[in-house]
């Protein structure tokens, strides 16, 4: 049987059929034309998401939506929206993307290794990491050069000290500009080939290397002078290293660095991440240093659920965020929802230990820029003046 490219693939496979797999139905209540909507329900009846499909009768244009306006695009995107869902493994998450395609074309695996269409489509990733596609130096020796992104981003020059040896200079050989970025190295736990790099730059650049493996990478931070995985009692986790080095940096008269580990899961929560790091630290207690907002939360929460081996669903409907777990459902409010909520409704066992920045703050780097969600605007002394006038007025 010929293999077919990527784009021909993809073209007969439709986010229809992938939503359909998914427990999606039709809602011929919307109508069907150039749009149409399928529904999510749970085994209450009640909706739980909703996608709205344009160019249902063309598979190869089909593209979906939400009204809430979270995740949407092609075929793929939904593929990956729901990557752990298909019980299908792979070397990385393209290798699963391209798994799950072939198995509902009914084709064999497209060669995904040099795909025109996924460069145009605006998916670098999906190549396999080459370290020589890119200039790598080691920080450690040079921090200088480092200093000035991370004072950017509040860090001090005694936290990139510290953290230096998990940390490179790396230019794309490719690329246009002169300029190095920071890159984060990416491994696996208990292993020391690199991966993929999570890559910052100065004036709010970010990315990462192509290719790199956020299914079963991460950045992932020892600084004990003691390597022993079984020596371990405490793993922090966080969405980005900048983030795991602002927490280090807000708490690190309280830290024990001969037990502890810091890891960045780099904003894309991977099952994978989380359990083959806490397996390779088979002693440790994972930590929640997620961000406050609502996707962090629910990393903590489907952290929280994932280690005590929970079949676990989450979205958000509306105002609340819904969740099915053990044969059961519920509506949380969005401003109520959190780890602890959820463990009383599901009587979660495993302790999962929460870090995260005080509530003024968004995340561990906000506090250490000290940038609180909302600024508190004190009024000057004229203001204050006029206050006062107006009370001496009105008595």
């Amino acid at each position: 049987m010929e293999r077919l490219d990527f784009k021909a693939l993809k073209a007969k496979v439709g986010v229809d059929d992938i939503a359909y797999s998914l427990g999606y139905r039709l809602d011929k209540r919307a109508g069907v034309g150039a749009y149409i909507e399928m529904v999510r329900q749970g085994s209450n009846g009640k909706v739980q998401d909703t996608i709205i499909i344009k160019n249902p009768k063309h598979k190869d244009a089909q593209m979906f939506f939400r009204r809430s306006g979270i995740g949407g695009g092609d075929v793929i995107a939904l593929i990956r929206e729901n990557i752990h869902d298909f019980n299908i493994t792979g070397r990385n998450e393209w290798d699963v993307v391209s798994k799950v395609l072939a198995k509902f074309a009914n084709e064999p695996l497209p060669e995904i290794a040099n795909s025109a269409y996924l460069d145009k489509a605006g998916y670098a990733e999906y190549k396999n990491f080459d370290i020589n596609r890119y200039e790598v130096y080691p920080v450690k020796g040079h921090e200088q050069y480092a200093y000035p992104l991370f004072k950017q981003r509040g860090l001090s020059e005694s936290t990139v000290n510290d953290f230096a040896p998990f940390l490179y200079r790396v230019r794309s050989k490719d690329s246009q500009y002169p300029h190095f970025n920071v890159g984060f190295p990416y491994t696996e736990p208990g292993k020391d080939n690199l991966v993929g790099f999570e890559i910052r730059g100065l004036g709010g650049f970010k990315s990462k290397a192509a290719g790199t493996d956020s299914t079963t990478g991460a950045w992932i931070v020892d600084l004990s002078q003691n390597k022993n995985p079984f020596q371990k009692k405490n793993i922090y986790f966080a969405e980005s290293a900048f983030d795991i080095m602002a927490f280090y940096q807000a708490n690190k008269q309280k830290l024990d660095k001969e037990s502890s580990i810091f890891v960045s899961i780099g904003g894309t929560f991977s099952d994978k991440q989380i359990t083959g790091i806490m397996e390779h630290f088979s002693q440790a207690r994972a930590y929640d240093c997620f961000d406050n907002d609502l996707p962090g939360r629910m990393y903590g929460v489907r952290m929280a659920a994932l280690l005590e081996k929970i079949s676990l669903k989450i979205s958000r409907e509306g105002e609340n965020v819904h969740v099915t777990a053990k044969n059961k459902t519920f509506d949380i409010p969005e401003s109520k929802f959190s780890l602890s909520e959820v463990s009383k409704l599901l009587q979660l066992r495993y302790r999962v230990g929460q870090l995260k920045a005080p509530t003024a703050f968004k995340d561990w780097n906000d506090v250490v820029m000290n940038k609180p969600i909302r600024a508190t605007i004190y009024p000057n002394r004229f203001q204050l003046n006029e206050k006062m006038g107006k009370s001496s007025l009105s008595m």
